[in-house]
């Protein structure tokens, strides 16, 4: 009795599994159905793995090189499934003017990725944080109080007082006759000029790790490595439960730590008036913020994680990029000597003998404009740009785009089109001599900041600081390769992060122009 029993209990679970199973088979034909049917037509795309997606057709590649690979052969609207996330790939100017012009509300959001959450306090700064009321709010604070025209022109002497002290240091450096690691000073100088900006303090941290390195350096570059490129969890959301096992966790735990520590030594200062080294204005963004805390009549309320959040943005990405820039720039300069020549010729002749290159003298330098516009053309220093995501269904160019997709721009494939561009990967600044082409924005073939709702706010101040760091370093110096090694040699080799830096940093030989 009891066998009969049991064998009727398995027959009747087998027939509730095969039911089970069918459904699932019929809802999953169904759903196909309806894409075939025309009811969701997705842009075109390589063959997606289960569970894993295109992830393999990625390749070893940086990921902007194999999605402009891929892009060439599927069209300049492609779609991908990276892990479980559905991802649209746009890689031509055309297309990009599409989304970032009629478009552009509905891709206006940011997806939620694992380490700029931890690090940015919620995606509560502005790069990172979803469109809304709040973006839009301390998006207009940061333009009009620090970074408009007039706030940029009133801290001049900032940076000119930066510039000097770095190429003070530099010209001690010179006369060793050993190369100067420009990717380092650079970043450095940059920072300085940021910092008393933005923070009205020139921080100095004598502190040093075990090597004997700078610790907040050290700091902000484990920052920048964290923010960098895509975890796991950013694909597989449901995998986030590793990192408390493979040391990520504690890595960011340990970094933020470390960096609202700072945060709040810049903010209490500023509350406790201890401050030191203005700037010169009457307030720096820090007070802004901190009044805009206390002030009732704002549409938003500002908490002290807010603040630190959007110091973060200064810090990092205020500084990230313009370095880079100026490390390609030279870069490329070094690998072109007539290039250089035509620059440093246009510079010392426009300057004479003054020992610095002023703000004031920018508007003479032509060529140093090319320059700097090819550099930001061969090397958008975010390739992929920052992503986006859809926040509701939407229509482009005829295909089917679903809600919470997100959205890579691929300014580098945009910017080397040979489309739009005669020679694309050749650094040739004359090809801007009748050009109209600029980076700001309004020009898609050449997007380097963005566009749309979601373009950099920090254009103007981070042009005019290149300009004048890239004038002196052409004015003050005599450029050259170490000692042994050949142009042909030099290494060209891409590290992906936040900004694509230079895997090699940049060390040259400088004499000191008398």
């Amino acid at each position: 009795m009891r066998s009969r029993y049991y064998d009727n209990y398995c027959y009747h679970f087998m027939i509730l599994l095969l039911v089970f199973a069918a459904s699932l088979l019929v809802l999953w034909w169904r759903k196909n159905r309806k894409e075939r049917n025309g009811m969701r037509r997705l842009p075109p795309g390589p063959r997606r793995f289960p569970l894993i997606g295109n992830l393999l057709q990625l390749g070893n590649e940086l990921p902007h090189v194999s999605l402009q690979m891929l892009s060439n052969k599927y069209g300049p609207l492609m779609f991908l499934k990276l892990g479980s996330i559905p991802t649209l790939v746009v890689s031509s100017a055309d297309m990009a003017k599409e989304i970032l012009t009629k478009h552009d509300l509905v891709c206006s959001n940011r997806p939620m990725f694992y380490a700029p959450r931890k690090l940015s306090y919620g995606c509560s700064d502005i790069t990172f944080s979803p469109y809304g009321d709040y973006f839009r709010e301390v998006k207009k604070m940061a333009v009009s109080e620090l970074l408009s025209a007039k706030k940029v022109l009133s801290c001049r002497a900032v940076r000119e007082e930066e510039v000097a002290l770095a190429f003070n240091l530099m010209r001690t450096s010179s006369s060793s006759s050993v190369p100067i690691n420009l990717s380092e000073i650079l970043l450095c100088l940059i920072n300085n000029v940021v910092c008393r900006v933005a923070f009205g303090i020139k921080y100095v941290d004598d502190e040093q790790d075990e090597d004997g390195k700078n610790k907040i350096y050290m700091i902000f570059q484990e920052t920048l490595n964290l923010l960098a490129g895509f975890n796991a969890a950013d694909l597989f959301p449901w995998m986030s439960w590793i990192y408390r096992f493979d040391g990520l966790d504690a890595r960011l735990e340990k970094n933020f730590r470390h960096m609202d520590e700072f945060y709040d030594k810049i903010i209490d200062e500023h509350i406790n008036g201890s401050k030191s080294s203005k700037t010169g204005g009457d307030e720096d963004f820090v007070d802004v913020l901190l009044r805009v805390q206390k002030d009732p009549s704002h549409s938003i309320s500002l908490s002290r994680d807010n603040i630190k959040a959007i110091l973060m943005d200064m810090f990092i990405a205020g500084t990230d990029t313009s370095a880079v820039i100026l490390v390609w720039t030279m870069t490329e300069l070094i690998r072109n000597p007539t290039i250089m020549k035509i620059a440093q010729e246009e510079v010392r002749s426009e300057i004479g003998f003054k020992e610095m290159v002023e703000e004031s003298d920018l508007r003479k330098l032509s060529y140093i404009k090319l320059v700097i516009k090819e550099a930001f053309r061969l090397h958008p220093p975010s390739p992929l740009l920052v992503p986006r995501e859809t926040s509701e269904n939407c229509r482009i160019n005829g295909y089917d785009i679903p809600i919470k997709t997100s959205v890579l721009i691929n300014a580098k494939a945009i910017s080397t089109d040979p489309k739009y561009w005669e020679n694309p990967n050749e650094f040739l600044p004359e090809r801007f001599l009748d050009s109209n082409i600029d980076y700001k924005g309004q020009d898609f073939e050449l997007i380097p900041f963005g566009g749309g709702r979601r373009r950099c706010p920090g254009i103007s101040f981070s042009a005019v600081l290149i300009e004048l760091v890239l004038a002196n370093l052409l004015h003050c110096f005599d450029w050259k390769l170490p000692s042994g090694m050949k142009i042909e040699e030099f290494d060209m080799s891409e590290a992906f992060g936040l900004a694509v830096h230079k895997k090699i940093p940049l060390c040259l030989l400088a004499d000191s122009r008398k």
